[in-house]
């Protein structure tokens, strides 16, 4: 499946977390990798959305989860879900140990109520 437009196996992830998250000591829900440049975001439940804002000003529709057993994509541009798709450059989710919501210490305890819906 190498060759669809929008994705580059070969392209490693970004981090571990949200890049922009990390960058202004916010948190995260969920994360979402770039299948084009591997930029990690966080997801649309998450309160800052980086994932959706990466699409909107880089164009890059298609993004995978970043959830350690989880490798589904999501097409930002049709709103379509694949089950599964070409196998991205490892690491294909956050450690193991990185607990979602996260990261670990930032996380308000009131997280859940901070949700988009």
């Amino acid at each position: 499946m190498t060759g669809i437009k929008g994705i580059d196996p070969n392209v490693p992830p970004s981090g571990t977390g949200c890049v922009e998250c990390d960058a202004a000591g916010g948190w995260w829900f969920h994360l979402r990798r770039c299948a084009q440049c591997g930029h990690i975001g966080c997801c649309d439940s998450s309160p800052a959305q980086h994932a959706t804002a990466h699409w909107k000003s880089t164009g890059h529709p298609l993004v995978q989860s970043f959830e350690p057993g989880e490798e589904w994509f999501w097409d930002y541009g049709t709103n379509a879900l694949y089950e599964s798709g070409p196998e991205l450059t490892p690491p294909g989710g956050h450690p193991a140990d990185q607990p979602a919501p996260g990261p670990a210490g930032r996380v308000p305890q009131d997280w859940a109520s901070r949700l988009h819906r």
